[in-house]
């Protein structure tokens, strides 16, 4: 709570949502695995290259990956530099403090199988600690481990609107750590200034040995 929360509406919440078995004993179910198991030739690159380019909203992006049994790492690895490149891990700080310097809007998603939390809105505060990169702001706060993101990815995904470009952190199993996105209204096309950063972003060096 906040100095200006509303107390009677979160005493209202808690009263609504309350489980009456207040035990502590509760056993969890183990994560599913990233569905990311398949091989290079196992995959119809046509087919995801044709459903992908008649995607009409992000929201339809998993479920094609269920249905074409996927995993994203995969995906990404397939498609094609048109719709997903490769950046350098360093590019989501040298993104976040862009962002925070022009005061661009932007969407931070952070999520596991039980609950995604969601940022939207500018970024102010960006600090590194170790391999923490932080997010310090009044009404947000994130901690980042940028140690943990084995591939960094740009990304474009055909929406009714145009296509919208994402900046996706995967870690060493190929599962989502952080994704964001330039914030935007549903019906509106994608803000230019977010993405020519998304675009401008220092991408992965390739070394090609003699």
């Amino acid at each position: 709570m906040r100095p200006a929360s509303h107390l009677a509406a979160y005493e209202k919440l808690v009263e609504d949502l309350r489980l009456d078995d207040q035990s502590q004993d509760f056993i969890a179910d183990p994560g599913a695995p990233a569905n990311d198991d398949v091989t290079d030739d196992s995959v119809d690159t046509a087919e995801l290259r044709d459903r992908w380019s008649k995607l009409t909203d992000t929201h339809q992006f998993p479920g094609m990956l269920r249905k074409l049994k996927v995993g994203r790492r995969r995906a990404l690895h397939s498609i094609g530099d048109d719709f997903a490149w490769r950046l350098d891990t360093a590019s989501v700080e040298t993104m976040m403090r862009s962002a925070a310097e022009t005061a661009l809007p932007i969407m931070c998603f952070v999520g596991n199988r039980g609950v995604i939390q969601i940022h939207s809105g500018p970024v102010v505060k960006i600090g590194t600690m170790g391999p923490w990169l932080n997010v310090m702001d009044e009404t947000f706060h994130l901690h980042l481990r940028t140690d943990h993101i084995t591939e960094l990815w740009a990304v474009r995904k055909p929406t009714a609107d145009g296509h919208v470009t994402s900046v996706e952190g995967l870690d060493a199993k190929g599962e989502m750590i952080i994704q964001f996105f330039g914030k935007r209204k549903e019906g509106s096309s994608e803000r230019a200034e977010w993405r020519s950063l998304a675009e401008g972003l220092p991408r992965l060096k390739t070394v090609v040995a003699a």
